[in-house]
């Protein structure tokens, strides 16, 4: 999906692609994606419930290693598959933390903190346009405009999975039925998008949230005993293998960008 920005000559678009930092929107980049919040979420459950870690102490090892490989990302001047997926994956685990902390461990209604993420996100992309007069996701190459990205990141998993719990646990819809109806809204919103005029940014910011609580759902259903209405594969086995879809399209995707031009 193309994000609107303001009109830029040949030169600079062609320099401005060169130097960003993060990846164009295409097949790969939704399907890594997607892999990656399903991961996020039952890598959180592996890591807090069977290795028995606990929630805050889970939080706090996953915020560090997230807060490494954010730095290690910061480090690079153009985009690296590797690098910037790790970071991905990082950030989705403790964007699901954060909420399941304040659910479970300061008693904060799912309405209330998916209220306060909807805020928090909607002040960060205010920010980010008064400060760099563009949202445009195909221009991040300073600090400043990655800084407000990865913190829009942050915010639309938390975001997705407040929204995507308060649905399938609070309202009763249940895993399979959640996947199902945010499934049909990215559906709708791709069908907005290609054939009837939906905003580029809109489009993207939109479907980049919705996808955290459809993966989320995808995840639980896989992995939660079937009593509880998913299948029952465990944690580790759908964590391991969503982790080796996510290694083998980071390792595609390297292997392009790393091919000599023709």
């Amino acid at each position: 999906m193309t994000v609107a920005t303001f009109p830029a000559t040949h030169a600079q678009t062609v320099d401005a692609h060169a130097m960003n930092r993060v990846p164009d929107v295409t097949p790969g980049f939704w399907l890594i994606k997607l892999t990656a919040v399903t991961m996020g979420e039952t890598a959180a459950d592996f890591l807090a419930v069977n290795l028995g870690l606990g929630l805050g102490p889970t939080t706090v090892l996953m915020t560090a290693v997230l807060i490494a490989a954010l730095a290690w990302q910061f480090r690079q001047r153009r985009y690296v598959p590797a690098v910037y997926w790790t970071a991905v994956v990082l950030i989705s685990v403790v964007g699901t933390l954060i909420t399941d902390n304040l659910t479970d461990a300061f008693g904060i209604p799912l309405a209330v903190s998916s209220a306060a993420f909807t805020v928090a996100l909607g002040a960060t992309f205010a920010s980010w346009f008064a400060s760099e007069r563009t949202l445009s996701i195909h221009e991040v190459f300073t600090a400043r405009r990655e800084a407000f990205y990865w913190l829009a990141i942050l915010f639309t998993f938390a975001l997705g999975t407040g929204v995507g719990d308060l649905i399938s646990e609070s309202f009763g819809v249940g895993f399979a039925g959640t996947g199902v109806l945010f499934g049909l809204i990215i559906a709708s919103l791709a069908l907005g998008y290609f054939a009837l005029g939906l905003d580029g940014l809109w489009a993207f910011w939109l479907c980049y949230i919705f996808t955290r609580p459809l993966g989320a759902s995808v995840g639980d259903f896989l992995a939660q005993p079937t009593e509880y209405g998913g299948l029952g594969l465990g944690t580790v086995i759908t964590s391991l293998g969503f982790l080796a879809v996510i290694a083998l399209t980071v390792a595609v995707m390297s292997a392009r960008r790393s091919a000599p031009a023709r």
